[in-house]
């Protein structure tokens, strides 16, 4: 089973940009769609977006759309996600997450996790 690492977060104004990376080892991350999810404290895990095996394809919440980008780069086993103009109500704990599966945007879908990276936007 393919092993997730996130990297990249960290601190940032309002209206800045951070490039988070999703990088995978034991296994060949072009096999699976590639979700981001995102955790905030006291509040359930939610979807951001996922990119398909190919990346060629992509989906995202309302919420970011238009602000965040997905990519990826097979040859690199890395897949990124790009975040402007953040806002704070961006600030959670950001996943990446692997699933066989297409562009599905469920938790439930996506049976391996990374361990997260924290995003803080301040004001």
């Amino acid at each position: 089973q393919v092993q997730l690492v996130e990297s990249g977060g960290g601190l940032v104004q309002a209206g800045g940009s951070l490039r988070l990376s999703c990088a995978a080892s034991g296994g060949t991350l072009g096999a699976y769609s590639i979700g981001w999810f995102r955790q905030a404290p006291g509040k359930e895990r939610e979807f951001v977006g996922v990119i398909n095996r190919s990346g060629g394809t992509t989906a995202y919440a309302d919420s970011v759309k238009g602000r965040f980008t997905m990519s990826r780069d097979n040859a690199k086993n890395t897949v990124y996600l790009q975040m402007n103009s953040l806002k704070r109500e961006d600030t959670a704990v950001y996943y990446c997450a692997a699933t066989w599966r297409g562009l599905v945007t469920g938790t439930s879908d996506f049976g391996s996790w990374g361990q997260g990276t924290q995003v803080t936007v301040s004001s």
